[in-house]
C-alpha cells in the first residue's frame, strides 16, 4: 500500500532556501479552525492545534480502513490577518487573527471526515473546507518565527514589485518543522502570499 506524503508530492510544499517563486496552488481541502491572539500564550491556539491533529489522525485511520488509502498527516498551516496590519510589525500578537489547518488528500471526502469526527466528538470545532489560493508568491524561511520579518519584506518589497504583483488575501505559513522538537534556529517554514497582477 503506497503512502502519500503531501510534503513530497503536493504542489507548493517543496521550496529551496533563498529562492522566491511564483506558484499556482490548486484547490485543496483542509481541516480548519479559527482563533485570535498570541499563539505563544493562547489556550485557544493550543486547543485548535490538538483538535486538528486528533481529527487528522482519525481521518487517516478511516481512509486506511474504508478506502485502503494511506497518507502521512500533513504539516500544520496557518492563515494570518488583523484588522490593523501594523500589529504584525509591532508584534502585538494579541491582535492577530488566525485560521489553523491541515491539508487532506484528494480522496478524503466530507463523508470520511464525518465518520472520523464521530470518533472524536469533542473536536466539534473543526470544519472541512475547500481552499482556493490560486497564484501565490512563496519562499522558505529557516529560523525562529519572530525572525521572519526580513524574509517577508523581501517578498513584498522586492520580489512582488519586480514581478508586477500585489498581495491579496491572507498571509499563509506552512510549518514543515515541529516547533515542539526542533531547534528554533533550524525551523523550516514556507511563507506564502496570494497575489494579483498589477500590470
Amino acid at each position: 500500500m503506497d503512502n502519500y506524503d503531501v510534503k513530497k508530492e503536493g504542489v507548493g510544499y517543496s521550496v529551496r532556501k533563498g529562492r522566491v517563486e511564483v506558484v499556482e496552488v490548486p484547490v485543496m481541502r483542509f481541516l480548519m479552525a479559527d482563533g485570535r491572539g498570541d499563539p505563544n500564550t493562547s489556550e485557544r491556539y493550543r486547543e485548535v492545534v490538538s483538535a486538528l491533529y486528533a481529527t487528522s489522525y482519525a481521518v487517516r485511520a478511516v481512509a486506511k480502513a474504508e478506502l485502503g488509502r494511506v497518507h502521512t498527516v500533513g504539516p500544520l498551516e496557518g492563515l494570518w490577518s488583523a484588522a490593523d496590519l501594523g500589529v504584525f510589525h509591532t508584534r502585538d500578537k494579541d491582535a492577530w487573527e488566525w485560521t489553523l489547518m491541515i491539508v487532506q488528500p484528494e480522496w478524503v471526502t466530507a463523508e470520511v471526515v464525518a465518520v472520523a469526527k464521530e470518533r472524536r466528538p469533542q473536536e466539534t470545532d473543526v470544519r472541512f473546507e475547500e481552499f482556493d489560493e490560486g497564484t501565490c508568491v512563496q519562499t522558505l524561511h529557516i529560523g525562529p518565527y519572530d525572525a521572519e520579518g526580513p524574509t517577508i519584506a523581501r517578498m513584498h518589497d522586492e520580489f512582488m514589485p519586480a514581478e508586477n504583483l500585489a498581495p491579496r488575501g491572507r498571509h499563509h505559513e506552512i510549518y514543515l518543522s515541529d516547533a515542539r522538537r526542533a531547534d528554533p534556529a533550524k525551523l523550516r517554514t514556507i511563507l506564502r502570499q496570494p497575489v494579483r497582477s498589477i500590470s
